[in-house]
């Protein structure tokens, strides 16, 4: 087999061989939980009709090759060849053709205002969002995405990207990148790392109620990651801070992004993510949503178990963080 053979192969009929199998349908989109990592909600996507493939919880993508790359963690090519023909024996190479499009951006006429979409609106309160603190931290988009217009919550990054939401939808608008809120005055000494902006929306909810007489007040900066394969952008901000706290997912993933920053700065940066134990995240946690399946944070303690670290020992319950 060669390149171009391989690049004619269906991902989805190569996944479907590998014995994956897609969660939901999105327009020209196939979501899977990630072959790549383990996790409960789908976040890998292939483009049917480009035959590409994105990880948005990890942040990288691309064709079968760049996948195989990733599946079997080498860049030899004809090794990454011989193994897509091996796991792929019944896809004909010849027998997948794709439309030639012409290429153009994803997401085009986009607009930022105010938010005020009643939609929208609902969705943060479903999620147990504070709607005037969302007003205040994102930004209503609409844009043209394959030639159909959408509406949907926008929340900037520094290279001047977004995170995207709505009910249906959670993506990106290129470039992707972390986001860093810095409080005017005097430089802070301590920074919450959160893993997305929901997190943080979280995090500020959670503090209005537990504390209504001092909304506003904010003693520490913040940097969301927007994805734990940001967390190497992170370094050169966190390095100005005594005391960085890590908020991130119970899962795999948030456990290691966790481990890479702590390995980085030592004793100045700390697991937070005890706080909200049996949660898959600061959301559920304030939804107060826990998972029936065995949870993340269950997984994380035994991760830490068998790698040699001590489990971060039961605590009761508080008022809340």
């Amino acid at each position: 087999m060669n390149i171009e053979d391989a690049k004619k192969i269906s991902i989805v009929d190569y996944l479907n061989s590998l014995g994956y199998s897609p969660v939901k349908q999105q327009g020209n989109g196939l979501w899977y939980k990630s072959p790549l990592r383990e996790e409960h909600e789908a976040s890998f996507k292939v483009n049917t009709e480009r035959n590409l493939w994105y990880d948005y919880g990890a942040g990288k993508g691309g064709n079968i090759i760049a996948l195989a790359k990733e599946l079997y963690c080498s860049d030899s090519l004809p090794y990454l060849l011989n193994r897509i023909a091996e796991q792929a024996p019944h896809i004909l190479p010849v027998s997948f053709s794709f439309r030639q499009r012409r290429a153009e951006p994803s997401f085009q006429h986009l607009e930022a205002g105010n938010l005020t979409h009643p939609a929208l609106l609902r969705y943060l309160q479903g999620r147990g969002i504070d709607v005037e603190l969302a007003k205040r931290e994102c930004r209503e988009l609409r844009f043209i995405h394959n030639g159909k217009p959408y509406f949907a919550i926008g929340f900037p990054n520094v290279a001047g990207g977004y995170e995207v939401r709505n009910s249906f939808f959670k993506g990106c608008i290129a470039p992707k990148d972390i986001t860093y809120i810095r409080q005017q005055g005097e430089p802070r000494e301590k920074c919450l790392v959160f893993e997305g902006f929901m997190d943080y929306l979280s995090f500020l909810t959670l503090r209005m109620k537990n504390c209504p007489t001092m909304p506003d007040l904010d003693k520490q900066d913040y940097v969301i990651l927007n994805s734990t394969a940001n967390a190497s952008k992170a370094i050169d901000v966190l390095s100005q801070y005594e005391r960085i706290h890590c908020m991130l997912d119970n899962d795999t993933a948030g456990f290691r992004a966790t481990k890479a920053i702590e390995a980085e700065f030592s004793y100045r940066a700390r697991d937070f993510s005890h706080n909200y134990r049996g949660y898959a995240d600061l959301n559920d946690y304030l939804c107060g949503r826990k998972p029936e399946y065995k949870s993340k944070a269950s997984q994380v303690q035994e991760t830490k178990q068998k790698t040699g670290q001590r489990a971060t020992p039961k605590q009761k319950k508080g008022r809340g963080i």
